[in-house]
């Protein structure tokens, strides 16, 4: 057949002859370590293999191919080799890539034809083995998702430099410019303007129009068209673009405390949670994460930036750091979000030497974002079966407010608690003082005015 590049088995005896793979297959041992290593898994790769072969070199740490394992009494940095056969006709290890698609197609035939299932496998058969394949060969691009280079890096390299060393921009806030641009690229290259300098205003306004068009809130539309302003002013100065297009571009007007927040009743925070599977160790941790949002109104980077250190168990303190403008907040630590927190660290949290709360519970193991502590909330918001416009972390940081307001804390207090910078981000919540506004409805309004 000659289309089987690697597979690994236990062996008594020694690892059988590789030929030339031998020394690549050496480093690839090497490579799987310290993948494992990265999961939170201080096992030795060469002690674990996949009983069923599916998932070839032990797969990803972390993923179902780690479920079903064999224990090796091989030494413990080597792998024992199933079978190394050569490609027909390669004598070379840069030769192999020409074989992968052949190995992955026989592979899916051998699963099916023993399994009987119709499931699409080829990217865990094909993952795995140019994996391998990118340690040992410097110039092999793996045909999964490649690297998304900086929007407009060809025609306007400095750009993002010149945010950081001019504008003065945290990395943060490039992250924000970059997730605009890319949508800017995106839209340039679905009309057909292959170069920058076509642009003109009828473009740069109708990319507007259409972001607008799309859902996103208003303040949303309205960033992307100051990024989109920054940029084209940058252009222009460092003479890509002809003329200053910046100021074609246009926005929706926002006014203050013109919409309400998006928040939820107590009985629907309480569905919310009831759906969290808390048996499984991202039930554990996502539990956990949810209670932060409602208990104490945090904001989803404030929750991704917490770590063990931040909190106080003697006292029963929790401390937030990482408030906006620098500030600090300290909070007491409540029974029900302690316990919590608590079984995760015990029964859900991997073994690692990083300091952070939160960690991601599939390989690898890294700390969890912002962006995934929205997602998550807004899963269960969804799957609760609540129906609110754009679901996620903040609609349960609204609902922590706004059961401050209904238990008639005044709104100097309540900023505080949530990290407002200015006592005016907080008056939106005077608007939905549902008990307060209910009895100016009924009655002559001057008790409630006085």
């Amino acid at each position: 057949m000659g289309s089987e590049v690697l597979r690994a088995r236990s062996h008594n005896a020694g690892p059988v002859d590789g030929g030339f793979l031998n020394p690549f297959l050496e480093k690839g041992s090497c490579h799987v370590g310290g993948v494992l290593r990265q999961a939170g898994d201080d096992r030795s790769a060469s002690r674990f293999v996949d009983r069923l072969g599916d998932r070839e070199l032990c797969g990803v740490a972390g993923r179902p191919g780690l479920q079903h394992q064999e224990r090796l009494a091989a030494r413990p940095d080597r792998f024992r080799l199933r079978r190394v056969r050569r490609c027909s006709g390669a004598s070379a290890v840069g030769e192999l890539p020409t074989h992968v698609e052949a190995f992955v197609a026989e592979r899916v035939r051998e699963h099916d034809a023993r399994t009987g299932s119709a499931r699409p496998m080829s990217k865990e058969v094909r993952g795995p083995v140019e994996q391998l394949l990118s340690v040992v060969l410097p110039d092999f691009e793996p045909s999964g998702r490649p690297h998304h280079a900086q929007p407009f890096v060809d025609v306007a390299p400095g750009f993002f430099d010149y945010l950081v060393e001019e504008r003065g921009l945290r990395p943060a806030s490039v992250r924000h410019y970059r997730h605009h641009l890319d949508r800017f690229e995106a839209y340039l290259s679905r009309i057909g303007v292959k170069s920058i300098g076509e642009l003109s205003p009828t473009i740069v306004s109708a990319f507007v129009v259409e972001r607008a068009a799309a859902g996103l809130a208003k303040s949303t539309v309205r960033d992307s068209a100051g990024v989109l302003r920054v940029f084209l002013g940058y252009a222009h100065r460092q003479g890509v673009l002809a003329g200053d297009l910046s100021a074609a571009v246009g926005w929706p007007q926002v006014y203050r405390l013109s919409s309400i927040p998006r928040s939820i009743s107590w009985e629907e925070v309480n569905r919310v949670l009831a759906g969290v599977d808390r048996r499984s160790e991202a039930g554990k941790r996502d539990y956990a994460i949810l209670l932060l949002l409602v208990t104490y109104g945090l904001r989803a980077r404030e929750i991704a930036a917490l770590t063990l250190d931040d909190i106080d168990w003697k006292r029963d303190r929790l401390a937030i750091p990482e408030r906006k403008a620098g500030h600090s907040t300290a909070f007491p630590l409540s029974a029900v979000v302690g316990e919590a927190i608590v079984d995760y660290l015990q029964h859900g949290r991997p073994t690692t030497t990083d300091r952070h709360l939160f960690f991601r519970a599939v390989a690898p193991r890294r700390p969890v974002g912002a962006a995934a502590v929205s997602s998550l909330a807004r899963h269960y918001i969804l799957k609760a079966g609540v129906e609110v416009p754009r679901p996620g972390s903040h609609t349960l940081r609204h609902s922590a407010v706004q059961r401050l307001v209904d238990a008639n804390f005044d709104l100097k207090t309540i900023g505080d608690f949530v990290g407002h910078r200015s006592a005016r981000s907080t008056e939106v919540y005077a608007k939905v003082a549902v008990e307060a506004l209910r009895a100016v409805a009924l009655g002559d309004g001057e008790e409630v005015l006085s």
